[in-house]
């Protein structure tokens, strides 16, 4: 659970009170309104200039930044790609943040949640701009998070393949009882999570159903 105070940041953010305290949360506003920016305070990759930001009631600027982002992983909204295979792109996440390396049966598992249908020894260098963010959302999954943070993660897909993944990914963080906050301009996905929405515009939360 997220819980921000008096939070100002720039001329983009000014959120004097927020709590994000659900299963999933969807954040959703016009281009431009700090989506992204509020994203990424969340794990401490952008800092407010005021404010406090509180996860699980524990001040976040007070916790290890390494052990904040193991258990609170962000995937942003240009897909990041190593050289090598999916596997080496599937274990790099869990390698970055120290964890032991994920099994042949687990990487498989993720693969079929994103419809990923590649070997795990294949290259990763011939592959199309939605499998990038499909191969990179299966990396995440692995990383076994409590919370996963998703700036647009099916931009690069088509309304089919979209739909069939957030059920997917919503249906994982619900059986291990996650955390997933995810900005999107789907309507699709908006829709699905109509309960469970947050609305910026002009850097201030003008709507909630989060609470």
């Amino acid at each position: 659970m997220f819980e921000l105070n008096n939070i100002k940041f720039k001329d983009i953010l000014d959120i004097p009170y927020l709590k994000i305290n659900k299963n999933i949360t969807c954040i959703i506003g016009p281009s431009g309104s700090g989506k992204t920016t509020l994203l990424r305070m969340l794990n401490r990759l952008n800092a407010p200039d005021e404010g406090k930001i509180t996860y699980n009631n524990m001040d976040i600027s007070r916790i290890n930044s390494i052990k904040l982002r193991r258990n609170i992983v962000m995937l942003g909204q240009t897909p990041v790609i190593y050289p090598g295979t999916i596997e080496d792109n599937l274990q790099i996440g869990l390698e970055f943040s120290e964890k032991l390396p994920a099994s042949k049966e687990a990487m498989k598992d993720a693969l079929d949640r994103v419809e990923l249908r590649k070997e795990l020894s294949d290259t990763c260098s011939n592959l199309s701009g939605g499998e990038k963010q499909r191969l990179c959302l299966a990396r995440v999954m692995l990383m076994n998070a409590d919370t996963y943070l998703l700036d647009e993660p099916s931009a690069a897909l088509d309304k089919n393949t979209e739909e069939f993944i957030i059920d997917n990914f919503s249906k994982f963080v619900m059986e291990n009882n996650k955390e997933l906050i995810m900005i999107t301009h789907s309507e699709l996905i908006a829709e699905k999570f109509i309960n469970s929405i947050i609305r910026i515009e002009q850097g201030k939360v003008v709507e909630t159903y989060n609470e």
